[in-house]
């Protein structure tokens, strides 16, 4: 069961870097380079990595909960400061 749900979320990085991807063939709106795609996979990789070990060595279930919520938040709110630098940070280029 454990090694299947590290080869799931390694599908579901795949499957979401591939979205990029497939949008730059049929729009200009979306220009991805090689940087764009590791930082992106790397980003989604941790993530992943870290919310499985969570996952394994977290035993009760409202604390794996509140925890796995969290990396998400954070994950997100980074996200968005690479994309758009709302919060002003270097990180965002700014």
């Amino acid at each position: 069961m454990k090694n299947k749900r590290v080869i799931v979320i390694l599908s579901i990085i795949i499957f979401l870097l591939c979205i990029p991807l497939v949008a730059m063939m049929f729009t200009n709106e979306v220009n991805w380079d090689f940087p764009d795609f590791l930082v992106a996979g790397i980003i989604l990789f941790g993530t992943g990595l870290v919310s499985e070990f969570v996952m394994r060595k977290v035993k009760n279930f409202h604390k794996k909960m509140w925890i796995l919520a969290a990396i998400l938040i954070m994950v997100i709110l980074l996200w968005i400061e690479l994309a758009v630098g709302i919060f002003g940070t270097p990180l965002s280029g700014s």
